[in-house]
């Protein structure tokens, strides 16, 4: 349940919060808006490239029942940052970098745990998609137990776009899968790597899949076909760190 500092509702008020720089993690808009200031609304939107969902008015209804004109902005919890930024940074401070990618993952209470295992483990961002992902949220930063005010949440455009531009970068690309055969303490994480994790329902994408360079699965002999992401996601984070401490 989104608290009353979590969002701002009514077309002028979004607008100037988005001009005015604030951290937007999506703009609810009710179908059919018309008129000339929701036109001056989408246009702002638009240009800073803030994520708008068309909804129901009954949605926002249920968020908040002031007049909201039809359209309300969910605020981000934290100040998003970007690989194309960070990744030069690492670099320069002599790090071997170690970042997380999650394709899909849409449960705020997996994101958060899985921000809490990266922040322990030292990784060295977190990176999550534009659209079709979760967002920073109050639920998020609790599940996290805090861990998402130290660690730098990256939001692109699109997971395959942010693997493109680490191959690019010099990482290695591993996904976790239970597709393949290979064991995960099988593969190589010294170097610098990117770990991709998939949705809760559809794993990696195929698109994705084709640009890692390595495909890895946690062996299982339960009856259930695949363990909760935030679980895999753990073992897969500190199967790097174990390499990486020499053992």
């Amino acid at each position: 349940m989104l608290e009353k500092n979590d969002y701002i509702f009514g077309i002028r008020a979004v607008i100037e919060a988005v001009e005015s720089g604030k951290e937007i993690d999506k703009v609810l808009v009710r179908h059919e808006l018309k008129g000339e200031l929701a036109r001056e609304l989408m246009d702002v939107l638009k240009r800073h490239k803030v994520l708008v969902q068309k909804v129901p008015a009954e949605k926002i209804d249920r968020i908040t029942r002031k007049n909201h004109q039809g359209v309300l902005a969910i605020l981000s919890a934290v100040t998003y940052d970007s690989l194309a930024n960070l990744v030069p940074i690492l670099y320069e401070e002599g790090k071997t970098p170690f970042v997380v990618l999650l394709d899909g993952v849409s449960d705020v209470r997996n994101f958060g745990a899985i921000a809490r295992t990266c922040e322990c483990a030292g990784v060295d961002a977190i990176v999550i998609p534009r659209r079709g992902g979760v967002g920073v949220n109050g639920d998020a930063m609790k599940t996290s137990a805090g861990a998402l005010n130290y660690l730098p949440v990256c939001r692109e455009t699109g997971i395959l776009n942010a693997v493109k531009y680490l191959k690019d970068s010099g990482f290695s690309i591993c996904a976790a899968s239970e597709k393949s055969s290979v064991n995960y303490t099988k593969g190589d994480y010294t170097g610098p790597v990117a770990i991709v994790m998939g949705a809760e329902d559809v794993g990696i994408s195929p698109d994705v899949l084709r640009f890692c360079d390595q495909v890895v699965s946690i062996p299982q002999v339960g009856h259930i076909g695949s363990l909760n992401v935030s679980v895999a996601a753990g073992v897969m984070i500190f199967e790097v760190v174990r390499q990486r401490s020499g053992e």
